[in-house]
């Protein structure tokens, strides 16, 4: 393949690089941040995006990056999802006078990492691209560095990303091993050829999902999510909870189909187990939970459980019922954080149950959204959560995953609890005082995320069920 070839099927992540390094280079001669770095990394993501859509399809870099349907329908949402991170997280941080060039710059290098999660083709482009989407996100978890909870985030997430790390190497390296190469196919053809590969191979698989599953905080590996949203700025937390997570999932996708095809007894039994594990601790833990922030992080840990159940069920219907859902959870966890990044009480950040008591007398607009994005996390028809979750439980079924998606039900009845505690909170109880006003950015964010998440979402769903089909059909295997 030619050097323009390659680089036309690199644009997205050309036009990210180049644009991160010319800001950071003008940034150094700057005594002060500007609205400037806010609109061309905004322009910059929205180029990505369109180049992502518009560029050709191939395999460059000696197949260490793939672009197809799959990689540019991720692409889109994670760029998109990205720019309106960049003006949220800017007003939040100006609102605290603690506006910093670096911001929106680290929201372009994770938003490059994820696009080349999802564009991976080997074993090597994917270890580089998650570690470049992670370094940007320790950063931005101890962004607000006076606050001691978002440096003790910050530094919770590196510890615990490194071991991560350490342990998606060691995967890599016994796939290697004993498939004799890194590239996606060449380890499925290894693997076919020697009827599994071996128990060596098997145990490489295992650490290599372990290794991701820790990206998108999947039980077992959820440690460091309440803790890190907790701390972590609050748009921040919006942000990572959203497109990285998405990322993850269309890279284990694109391993456990690609590579990984024709073992689908051995890691569905791994997603099975995680899926259910994820659900219990979301549904149960999130109960005990007082602090907004931190309950998101469990109802997050149920939301991938929901997601990895879809996935275990194999197939492009499987494929595509995973990525129809996190497309939901994406608009729902934005609209959700903006929310809670555009209310404040006497300068102080809204966090906790008694933070939103009242809240419908208030800020009647904003409690409507919530409400709606709990509704959505409930999946109550006909908001955006009940068809993410139909979809999933859809394919779980027709898989032969029945005993599955019943149990997730059942985790999803339990969590209704938390969810529908909020709604009596913000619409019952006595408020506890005048809410600041929110600034505008956010409320266009919030009411934007919570109309699609309504009955519009149906209509929005006719055009992006086919795409979804059409990126489910290039990751998975015939």
């Amino acid at each position: 393949m030619t050097f323009q070839n390659t680089a036309a099927l690199a644009g997205p992540e050309l036009i990210l690089a180049i644009s991160a390094l010319l800001m950071l280079v003008w940034g150094a001669f700057q005594s002060r941040a500007n609205v400037f770095f806010t609109v061309a990394a905004m322009v910059a993501l929205a180029a990505a995006a369109i180049a992502a859509v518009v560029g050709p399809h191939g395999r460059g870099f000696n197949g260490g990056i793939i672009v197809d349907d799959a990689s540019s329908f991720a692409k889109v949402v994670i760029y998109l999802a990205s720019a309106v991170a960049i003006p949220l997280g800017e007003r939040w941080f100006a609102r605290r006078g603690m506006v910093r060039f670096e911001f929106p710059i680290l929201v372009m290098l994770a938003a490059l990492g994820m696009g080349m999660m999802v564009s991976a083709g080997d074993l090597i482009s994917l270890y580089i691209s998650i570690e470049l989407q992670s370094l940007a996100l320790y950063i931005l978890a101890a962004f607000h560095k006076d606050n001691e909870k978002s440096a003790e985030a910050g530094l919770k997430y590196f510890v615990l990303g490194a071991l991560s790390s350490g342990i998606l190497l060691y995967g890599a390296s016994l796939v290697y091993g004993f498939a004799g190469s890194t590239h996606f196919d060449a380890i499925s053809h290894a693997m076919a050829a020697s009827h599994g590969g071996g128990l060596g191979a098997l145990f490489g698989l295992v650490f290599v999902i372990c290794g991701v599953a820790f990206k998108v905080s999947a039980a077992p590996f959820h440690m460091w999510t309440p803790d890190v949203y907790e701390g972590a700025p609050t748009p921040v937390v919006g942000f990572f909870a959203g497109a990285p997570k998405l990322a993850a999932m269309v890279l284990l996708a694109r391993v456990i189909s690609q590579a990984f095809g024709g073992d689908v007894a051995q890691w569905r039994q791994i997603l099975v187990i995680m899926a259910l594990l994820s659900v219990a601790v979301g549904a149960f833990a999130g109960l005990a939970q007082k602090n907004l922030k931190r309950l998101w992080a469990y109802s997050s840990i149920a939301g991938i459980g929901y997601a990895l159940v879809g996935l275990a069920a194999g197939g492009a219907d499987g494929i595509q019922s995973m990525l129809m859902f996190m497309v939901l959870y994406v608009i729902d966890v934005t609209g959700f954080f903006a929310c809670l990044a555009a209310l404040s009480r006497g300068g102080k950040a809204m966090e906790t149950f008694a933070d939103f008591a009242g809240l419908i007398r208030e800020r009647p607009a904003l409690a409507i959204s919530m409400t709606v994005f709990a509704l959505s996390g409930i999946g109550l028809p006909p908001i955006s959560g009940l068809w993410g979750k139909y979809y999933v439980f859809k394919a779980a079924a027709g898989a032969g995953l029945a005993p599955v998606a019943i149990a997730a039900l059942v985790g999803s009845v339990v969590a209704a609890y938390y969810y529908l505690r909020l709604i009596k909170v913000m619409w019952l109880d006595a408020s506890p005082g005048a809410t600041d006003a929110p600034p505008m950015e956010a409320r266009l964010v919030t009411y934007g995320a919570a109309l699609f998440a309504c009955p519009v979402v149906l209509i929005a769903l006719i055009y992006l069920d086919p795409l979804a089909r059409a990126a489910a059909t290039a990751l998975a295997l015939p």
